[in-house]
């Protein structure tokens, strides 16, 4: 019996049906692929959540000895520890605070009501403030609490936040410098960026980590934790400007030159005509750029930062739940993917409301 004797179906699902069931070679392809994907279903969810174990009562691996399913119950005793890392245990209400802050702030720099330079910059600066005020203490009554005291998740959002808040005026800066008239700024400018992009990023963070107390006088260190921010901020800069740059490009020579007919000057030029449009064009690989350098912050933890990777590697690390491993992987994984996952789907909102790549 062909498809096309088949009940009415909606365009896409009759077209699907073509594709995978119009030949006898076909029927066969399909089905046992769906059946070797509904046998590995089966099979992940017996382990992942029938055969299960989610909680330890008295807080220890006993309960998951001898179980064929997953053993949850190691999130269920360490979820602090790989979430709040090192950060003192009675003031970790200041941590999961802070994480809040910058949730609030991410949603509502999903509000068009923000969508301005000056209003997201300011909501930016200001939770990221009250962030880092609450994470390391000293006013307000709150405890100083040293950089090297943080860690789990808390420190991977406050690296990637700090570099994306850093990075982005940095990236649109040199995009600008690239493309100025005088040969020696652009040329400098693009020897800098060049270099940056040639490097690995775990080279730059060694560097900044490492190196520099080697080279640079002790007043200009800083700690070390904002070595690596800046570190983390330059090698997303030197990308996005090129991105920036490559929306700038996209836009009609005659734009500019009308511009300059009308009395603009440079900076009235660039901040209400070629950047607007510029960053338009360059949304789609900007949101690429935003998830590959959260991703990236999981390589702090080579120069010694106790952030979320290295948190749940800690929580099995013991003895008593070192055969855990896949689970606490499989739950840092989760919280990458949460991250990770809305940040893309929040760019392809931002694409077909500003009709990107739309003709």
């Amino acid at each position: 019996m062909s498809v096309d004797t088949l009940s009415p179906l909606p365009g896409r699902k009759q077209s699907l049906l073509s594709r995978l069931f119009s030949r006898p070679l076909d029927v066969v392809i399909s089905v046992t692929v769906l059946l070797f994907a509904a046998s590995v279903l089966w099979q992940l969810s017996k382990w992942a959540i029938i055969d299960a174990v989610w909680t330890s009562p008295d807080a220890t691996s006993e309960v998951c000895r001898g179980v064929s399913g997953a053993c949850w119950a190691v999130i269920d005793v360490r979820w602090r520890l790989i979430v709040f890392g090192l950060f003192p245990y009675e003031e970790q209400w200041r941590s999961s605070l802070a994480c809040i802050v910058m949730v609030i702030v991410a949603i509502l720099s999903c509000v068009p009501m923000f969508w301005t330079a000056i209003r997201l910059s300011a909501l930016w600066i200001v939770g990221f403030s009250i962030f880092y005020a609450l994470m390391a203490g000293g006013v307000l009554g709150l405890t100083p609490i040293a950089p090297d005291k943080w860690g789990g998740l808390t420190l991977t959002v406050f690296i990637y936040a700090a570099g994306m808040l850093i990075g982005m005026p940095m990236a649109i800066a040199l995009a600008l410098m690239r493309r100025a008239t005088l040969p020696v700024i652009a040329r400098t400018t693009g020897i800098i960026i060049d270099s940056v992009r040639s490097l690995p990023l775990i080279t730059i963070l060694f560097t900044a980590a490492l190196v520099l107390p080697f080279v640079l006088p002790e007043w200009l260190l800083g700690d070390k934790i904002w070595r690596v921010i800046l570190g983390f901020a330059l090698f997303f800069a030197a990308y996005e400007a090129e991105n920036i740059r490559s929306g700038i490009q996209a836009l009609p020579s005659g734009q500019e030159e009308a511009a300059r007919a009308l009395g603009l000057t440079y900076w009235q030029r660039t901040s209400r005509i070629i950047l607007p449009q510029a960053l338009r064009n360059a949304l789609p690989p900007t949101i690429n750029q935003f998830v590959i350098s959260f991703k990236e912050t999981s390589l702090i933890v080579i120069i010694g930062f106790f952030d979320v990777m290295a948190s749940g590697k800690a929580a099995y690390g013991s003895g008593e739940w070192s055969f855990a491993w896949v689970e606490v992987y499989v739950f840092v994984a989760l919280i990458y993917f949460i991250f990770v996952f809305s940040l893309s789907r929040y760019g392809a909102y931002l694409e077909r409301r500003l009709r990107v790549g739309q003709h």
